[in-house]
C-alpha cells in the first residue's frame, strides 16, 4: 500500500464512525469503512494522482476530483458521498482539515480583504454568469438567498414570497413614500416587492452588471422606474440618507476585516429614526473559515459569520440591534429546491456551459445543502436601528404586517 493510500485509508478509518463509506482504488481494490446506521454511500479513485491529492488536502481536492470526472460515486450521487462525510465530519474533526482550517483562519485578512475592486471581480465570478442559468433553478422572482417556509408544504415561489414579506415586516414600512436602501439588490426582486406591495421607494445597488441590466428591465417592465432605481455601486460610496436599508444575501461578501465599515456606512446612510434590517448566512459554532472548493470555484472572498463576529462591529459603529432572528434549516429546503430543479435541466444547463460545469454546480448545491442540514449553518436577521425609540416596544407589529400583506395578495403559486 503506498504512502498517499494510507494517508487516506487513515483518515476514512477514523472519520466513518456513521453509515458506511466504500473506496475502489485506482488499482481495483476495494475498502468498506463505517457500517453502523445512517447514510451510504462509495467513490471510485481513477488514478494515482487524484489519490494524492486527495490524501493531502481533502477539502479541495475533492470537489475538483468530481469535477474533472476522476473521482466518480457509486451507485448513487455525490449528494449521497458528500451526506457521509459531512454527517461524519460533524462528529469527527481529522487532523489535516482542523490544520488546514486554523491556516486559512489566520489568512482571513488577506483573503477576506475585499477592497472595492476585488469586491467587483468577486461578484463578476459568480452573479454576471449566464442570465439563464438562474432562470433554470431559482424560483420565478429569482431570488437567490434562504426562502421562508411557514410550513412543510410551500412551493418555492410561496417561501420566497414569505421571505420577502418577513423581512418587510421587520423594516416596518408603516407609512408610503419610504425611502429604502437594497444593498446588494440582485436581480431586483426584493426591490420590486416592496415598491409594489409597499408603496416604498427603493434604490437597488449591486456590483454585477448582469443582475443591473436585468433588475432595470424588470423595473421598466412592471411600470415601477419611477418608484425604483438601480446603480451599479459598492456599499462604501453609498452616503445619501434613507428611511430604511436592507440587505439580503450580500453580507456574506463583505469579509470580516469589512464588518465595522459595512456598518459604519449603514449608519452613515440611515436617518436618525430609521430602521436597517441585515439577512445573512452564519454559522452555530464561533468562527471559522470558508471552505477552500466553495472560496475557489463559487464564491472567492466570500465567508458566512458567526453572530460573535458581527455584534462587536454593529456596536463599535454605534448601531443598536433590537431584533435577532435565527432561521435553522429555511437554508437547507430552499437548496433542495434549487438542487431538484438545476437536476431538472442539467441537460439544458450543460448546452450553456459544459459537464465540468454542471458537475461543479451539483457539488456546490449538494455541499451547501448539507452545510445546513448537518453542519454549522444557519441564517440570521438583525434588526437595527441609530434610536431606540424608533421602534415599537414588542414584536406584535411584525406579525401584523405580515398578516396584512397575506390579505392584500394572495402568496405565490
Amino acid at each position: 500500500m503506498g504512502l498517499y493510500r494510507k494517508i487516506l485509508d487513515y483518515s476514512l478509518t477514523r472519520l466513518v464512525r456513521r453509515g458506511a463509506f466504500t473506496v475502489i482504488w485506482p488499482d481495483g481494490s476495494r475498502s468498506e469503512y463505517g457500517g453502523a446506521p445512517g447514510f451510504r454511500a462509495g467513490i471510485a479513485i481513477k488514478d494515482e494522482r487524484t489519490l494524492k491529492r486527495l490524501a493531502l488536502n481533502p477539502a479541495l481536492a475533492l470537489g475538483e476530483a468530481y469535477m474533472d470526472g476522476t473521482l466518480e460515486p457509486l451507485d448513487g450521487t455525490i449528494h449521497d458521498v458528500l451526506s457521509v462525510l459531512m454527517d461524519n465530519q460533524n462528529h469527527v474533526r481529522l487532523p489535516i482539515l482542523t490544520v488546514a482550517e486554523k491556516a486559512r483562519l489566520a489568512l482571513r485578512p488577506i483573503l477576506q480583504a475585499n477592497n472595492a475592486l476585488r469586491a467587483r471581480r468577486n461578484v463578476a465570478h459568480h452573479y454576471d454568469l449566464n442570465g439563464r442559468l438562474y432562470s433554470l433553478f431559482l424560483d420565478r422572482d429569482r431570488q437567490y438567498s434562504c426562502a421562508y417556509f411557514t410550513s412543510d408544504d410551500m412551493t418555492l415561489e410561496a417561501a420566497q414570497l414569505a421571505k420577502k414579506r418577513h423581512i418587510a415586516a421587520k423594516l416596518k414600512l408603516d407609512r408610503p413614500d419610504l425611502e429604502v436602501l437594497d444593498i446588494g439588490c440582485g436581480w431586483g426582486g426584493m426591490a420590486l416587492t416592496l415598491a409594489r406591495e409597499f408603496g416604498a421607494r427603493v434604490t437597488g445597488i449591486t456590483l454585477s452588471a448582469e443582475q443591473l441590466a436585468a433588475a432595470r428591465a424588470r423595473a421598466a417592465e412592471e411600470g415601477l422606474a419611477e418608484r425604483v432605481s438601480f446603480e451599479l455601486m459598492d456599499y462604501r460610496a453609498m452616503r445619501r440618507p434613507f428611511d430604511r436599508i436592507v440587505s439580503v444575501g450580500m453580507f456574506e461578501h463583505v469579509g470580516a476585516p469589512n464588518y465595522l465599515t459595512f456598518f459604519k456606512t449603514v449608519k452613515t446612510c440611515l436617518k436618525p429614526d430609521g430602521v436597517a434590517l441585515i439577512h445573512s448566512i452564519g454559522r452555530f459554532d464561533g468562527p471559522g473559515a470558508t471552505n477552500p472548493w466553495i472560496a475557489k470555484y463559487i464564491f472567492p472572498g466570500g465567508y458566512s459569520p458567526a453572530l460573535s463576529e458581527v455584534l462587536g462591529p454593529v456596536e463599535k459603529a454605534g448601531l443598536k440591534t433590537t431584533d435577532i432572528e435565527i432561521l435553522r434549516l429555511h437554508y437547507a429546503k430552499t437548496l433542495s429546491h434549487w438542487r431538484r430543479r438545476f437536476a431538472a435541466n442539467r441537460d439544458t444547463i450543460a448546452t450553456i456551459y459544459d459537464e465540468r460545469f454542471c458537475r461543479m454546480f451539483e457539488f456546490y448545491l449538494s455541499g451547501s445543502e448539507l452545510a445546513f442540514r448537518l453542519a454549522d449553518h444557519m441564517n440570521f436577521q438583525i434588526q437595527l436601528v441609530r434610536d431606540q425609540h424608533a421602534l415599537p416596544l414588542t414584536r406584535d407589529y411584525m406579525a401584523e404586517a405580515e398578516r396584512q400583506a397575506a390579505r392584500l395578495t394572495p402568496a405565490a403559486e
